[in-house]
């Protein structure tokens, strides 16, 4: 993918709009937890869990690829690329914050250039796994929707990390 993003031709209203508003509302949270940081502050644990702020960026960011891959090709396409698991959770060697909100970047702007375009009426079987229906299957738009949830969940995540590092709040 080219790094220089071009406006989709398209003109985006209504739900679509709606979808691409939310998700930069959310997303802009997440990005607003980590504003100011070091790298080594993002990657240190500041409550039991074993989350960190780079940690969150990293995993909600390879989380929201796999989704557009799934809306892509399918379940094939929601594993065309590697995940490491445990490593999604937290900051490597060599990673950086800049690094890690520089491919954030990039996935999202590929998302919003794939909602202006996308059947939200096409529908794909999910992959089988015990945290889903045998046999459902999930349309583009409950895909959307669910990146959404996933980055507003993990924002709240992040503010609560964030605040625990040294008092800061995204909201309040």
């Amino acid at each position: 993918m080219s790094s220089t993003y071009t406006e989709p031709r398209t003109t985006v209203t209504g739900e679509r709009a709606d979808f691409l508003q939310m998700l930069a509302k959310h997303r802009g949270f997440l990005k607003f937890t980590v504003q100011n940081l070091t790298d080594e502050q993002a990657n240190q644990r500041t409550t039991v869990s074993e989350l960190t702020l780079g940690g969150l960026i990293k995993h909600v960011a390879v989380t929201e690829r796999g989704w557009v891959n799934f809306i892509l090709g399918g379940a094939a396409g929601m594993f065309s690329e590697p995940v490491d698991w445990e490593a999604q959770f937290s900051m490597r060697e060599g990673e950086t914050l800049a690094g890690l909100l520089e491919q954030y970047e990039e996935i999202a702007r590929r998302t919003d250039e794939l909602v202006a375009t996308v059947d939200l009426d096409e529908s794909h079987p999910l992959p089988e796994a015990p945290w889903f229906e045998p046999g459902a299957a999930w349309s583009n738009r409950r895909v959307l929707m669910h990146i959404i949830a996933e980055t507003s969940q993990h924002s709240g995540h992040a503010d609560i990390i964030r605040e625990s590092l040294d008092g800061s709040k995204t909201m309040g």
